[in-house]
């Protein structure tokens, strides 16, 4: 009984980790062009705003939006996500940039999803533009707005340096987060 238990266990975990490994070696051959990812952000960024108005409405007052229209997260115990964004201003492209995160703890599974941080102030812009590689949680003060958030937030009730919305999530993965996630500029 235990023998099989731990032998579904040991093939799960094997299975996990190849996911893990191949997404790795896959996601730098695979890497988008900057025509795409300019293309797909924009789009992303569309389809957040269909879902969260509210979004948008902080577009026309954010600074500058990172935009990540599809991370890839797959863990079992050990886990990461890996993906490529933009840094907008208005609706031009000025940067590239990269989310990697790793994580560990009890996890399993791989999922895809996109996400949008809305840098409101200067301060959150110039900490990403001079930093190397911004660690969320450290720096400027994020929000990570969820569907109770965003039906009490307004343009008068904005007081943090970004907020954060997590999109188009498919797959299986329990629980979904950008802390610890590090960002950093690429080139494109």
């Amino acid at each position: 009984m235990y023998s099989i238990q731990i032998q579904r266990t040991l093939l799960a975990f094997s299975l996990a980790a190849a996911a893990v490994v191949s997404m790795a070696l896959m996601t730098p051959a695979n890497a988008a062009t900057a025509e795409d990812l300019d293309k797909d952000s924009g789009q992303a960024l569309q389809t957040l705003y269909k879902v969260q108005p509210v979004a948008e409405t902080l577009s026309h007052t954010a600074k500058a939006i990172l935009v990540f229209p599809n991370m890839i997260k797959a863990g079992l115990v050990f886990g990461g996500s890996y993906g490529e964004g933009v840094l907008m201003k208005g609706s031009t492209v000025v940067d590239y940039y990269n989310s990697v995160t790793g994580s560990w703890g009890l996890q399993i599974g791989a999922q895809s999803y996109g996400y949008a941080v809305f840098l409101m102030s200067d301060k959150a812009v110039d900490y990403l533009q001079e930093s190397n590689g911004w660690e969320i949680g450290v720096g400027p003060s994020v929000v990570l707005v969820d569907e109770g958030i965003a039906k009490n937030l307004s343009t008068s009730s904005l007081k943090d340096d970004a907020y954060a919305f997590i999109f188009s999530q498919q797959g299986l993965m329990a629980g979904i987060t950008i802390e610890g996630t590090k960002i950093s500029r690429i080139n494109r």
